[in-house]
């Protein structure tokens, strides 16, 4: 057979873009499911407009930090249930110390909230990995010492925090279109998660996820990934308890308690495999506004927003099913 026939009947190899949409797949489809429901929104409320996207913006924030959070723990093959407690700690914390202070002392105390937050979870992370002890009993336990901390700091809710630190997450961006708290959420995804993912270290979080036998035998420092993950963990966790602070203007200690098991189903709608090693952070922070947006819906349909959490469970019941299936079926090929 000539080379030309060869050439000629040898199938031919995707492209650069069409390996990118495999690849990509369900981000691509999470984010056009977002664009609907966005669509089906104005549809069902004619009035929706640029205030309503900075509503939604606002509204999602801190889920979605908490969602970023969560995956930093899920895709080193762990978990942390301790989310809700640290952000509910880390909101207390900024409004008691910020009351009555002004904008450039606000920043110096966020700044030392986030330490607490990283050195939280890499508390977290070392717990995990000295006592043996799975990580999801390991957070829940912590997640009562935190949430004590947040009561004895703050009983009640109170507190507060400078105007101008309120407004970082309100308002709109050089357009009406971009919401200041969008912006938030992709600085500080960009900052502090994809500089750390295209390191050596940030790929032995995906490597001890994936299989940490294995990434033990080729030289990855098991015991650092984990700490580093839930680290990164309690970072996120603390910057989405100062957006309850930007967002809200308060402190409140039960403030997280909805977050924990909300981020976990941001994650599981986000596609990020649950036994770790698959997954990124634009697929979560997408499902984090589609949770956000479909108790709105329902107000605007006239149902019983409550519904929204049946939703939100059905939807995490149905991708893990689909997740079980092609894995399933990839097994099988």
């Amino acid at each position: 057979m000539s080379s030309s026939a060869a050439t000629a009947i040898r199938p031919a190899q995707p492209g650069a873009l069409e390996r990118a949409v495999r690849r990509n797949g369900w981000t691509i489809g999470l984010y056009l499911l977002l664009l609907a429901f966005l669509l089906f929104t104005k549809l069902i409320h004619e009035s929706f407009g640029a205030f309503d996207i900075e509503t939604l913006a606002i509204g999602a924030l801190p889920l979605a930090l908490a969602a970023a959070a969560q995956t930093a723990a899920v895709v080193a093959g762990g978990i942390d249930l301790s989310v809700g407690a640290l952000m509910a700690l880390a909101n207390v914390l900024a409004a008691s110390l910020m009351l009555n202070q002004s904008f450039g002392t606000a920043l110096g105390i966020a700044a030392l909230v986030l330490i607490m937050g990283a050195l939280a979870g890499a508390l977290n992370g070392a717990l995990v990995v000295a006592t043996k002890v799975p990580d999801i009993v390991v957070t829940l336990a912590m997640s009562f010492v935190w949430g004590g901390v947040a009561l004895l700091v703050l009983p009640h809710p109170g507190g507060g925090a400078p105007p101008e630190f309120q407004a970082l997450a309100s308002g709109r961006f050089l357009t009406e279109w971009v919401p200041n708290a969008l912006v938030v959420l992709v600085l500080s995804v960009g900052l502090i998660w994809y500089p750390l993912q295209r390191t050596r270290l940030g790929l032995s979080l995906y490597a001890v996820g994936s299989d940490a036998l294995a990434a033990f035998r080729s030289g990855v420092d098991v015991a650092r990934a984990k700490i580093v993950s839930y680290t990164v963990c309690g970072l996120f966790a603390a910057a989405g308890g100062l957006a309850l602070t930007m967002t809200t203007g308060i402190g409140s200690p039960l403030a997280g308690t909805y977050y924990t098991l909300s981020g976990v189903a941001a994650v599981v709608l986000g596609g990020v495999s649950l036994a770790g090693g698959r997954g990124g952070m634009l697929a979560p922070l997408a499902a984090a506004y589609i949770l956000t947006i479909i108790p709105t819906d329902l107000l605007f349909l006239g149902a019983d927003p409550n519904f929204g959490q049946v939703i939100q469970g059905a939807i995490m019941v149905l991708v893990v099913m689909a997740a079980g299936l092609i894995s399933l079926r990839r097994s099988g090929a």
